[in-house]
C-alpha cells in the first residue's frame, strides 16, 4: 500500500481525480479488512434464559475458534513431519527449515541446539498437535459457567488461566491474603482459546495429556476428547473428580456438541 500511495503522489497534476479514487479504494479495502478480521466479542450468554438455547449458542460461538487454532497447529505439524521424514531419509534440514525448527522450539518451549537441529524433534512432535474440539468446548463451558462468569465477561477468559504479575488480569474477590495470582485477561476470546491449547501442549502439568495423545497417534486411533480428559488431573485442585466431571459433561452434551460440528469422539 505504501508503494501505491507513492505512485499516486508522484503522478502529474491532471491525474488528481484518479489519485483520489485510488486512495479512496485503498482506504475502503483496508477498512473492510479490519472489519472482517476484528475479533468477535463474547455474546451476552446471561441474557439467554433457556438452558438448551444457551448451550447451543455457546458451543456454536466457540467451536469455530477452536477449529481455527487447530488448523494453524495442523499446518505446523505437517511441516514438522515433513522435516522429520526427510531427516529419517538422511536429508538434514536446510537453512529455512532449521530456522523454522528454532522458532517452533522457542514457541513450544523445547531446548534448541543449532549444532543438532533435530535433537528436539521427537518432543516437538508430541507438543505440536491438536486438541479435540469437544474437550476445549466442555472445559470452556465448565470453567466459565457457559460464558457467564465475571472473568469471561470482563477478561475473555474462558479457561480459568491464572497469571502472576500485578495488573496482568483480574483480581479474584475471594483471593486469600498473601496470594499474588490474578485471573488472566485477554484481548479476545480467540486469544484465550489459543493460550488454552498452548498450555496443554507445553505445560509440565499436562504431560499426561500429551502422552495419551501420542499413544493414540502411535496406535492410529482417533484423538478422543474422552481419552485426553484422563490426562487433566492437574488442571484442577479437584483432581480425579474434575476429570470425571469433564467426561460426564462431554457425554451429556453430545447432542449440542454435534450441532456445533464437534461430535462426540
Amino acid at each position: 500500500m505504501g508503494q501505491l500511495f507513492e505512485r499516486f503522489r508522484s503522478g502529474a497534476t491532471d491525474r488528481q481525480p484518479q489519485r483520489l479514487i485510488g486512495i479512496g479504494l485503498a482506504v475502503i479495502a483496508v477498512t473492510a479488512l479490519v472489519v472482517l478480521t476484528r475479533p468477535e466479542p463474547l455474546p451476552d450468554f446471561k441474557a439467554i434464559e433457556q438452558v438448551a438455547e444457551r448451550k447451543q449458542a455457546f458451543f456454536g460461538f466457540l467451536a469455530p475458534m477452536v477449529r481455527h487454532a487447530n488448523e494453524h497447529i495442523r499446518q505446523e505439524r505437517a511441516r514438522l513431519l515433513k522435516i522429520a521424514e526427510a531427516a529419517e531419509a538422511g536429508t538434514d534440514p536446510g537453512w529455512f527449515d532449521s530456522r523454522w525448527l528454532a522458532q517452533a522450539s522457542k514457541k513450544y518451549e523445547v531446548s534448541w541446539d543449532s549444532d543438532k537441529p533435530l535433537a528436539g524433534i521427537d518432543l516437538l512432535r508430541r507438543r505440536i498437535d491438536v486438541v479435540p474440539v469437544p474437550l476445549a468446548l466442555v472445559q470452556a463451558a465448565t470453567e466459565s459457567g457457559w460464558g457467564r462468569s465475571r472473568f469471561a465477561v470482563e477478561g475473555n477468559n474462558l479457561f480459568g488461566h491464572w497469571c502472576y504479575q500485578t495488573g496482568c488480569g483480574i483480581v479474584p474477590s475471594n483471593r486469600v491474603p498473601g496470594a499474588i495470582h490474578e485471573v488472566a485477561a485477554f484481548e479476545s476470546v480467540q486469544e484465550s482459546v489459543n493460550r488454552y491449547i498452548w498450555n496443554l501442549n507445553t505445560h509440565d502439568a499436562y504431560q499426561p495429556v500429551r502422552e495419551i495423545r501420542a499413544a493414540l497417534r502411535q496406535s492410529e486411533q482417533p484423538i478422543s476428547a474422552l481419552a485426553l480428559a484422563d490426562g487433566l488431573t492437574r488442571y484442577s485442585e479437584r483432581r480425579g473428580e474434575y476429570v470425571e466431571e469433564i467426561k460426564t459433561v462431554i457425554r451429556v452434551n453430545s447432542e449440542f456438541l454435534d450441532q456445533a460440528g464437534a461430535a462426540l469422539e
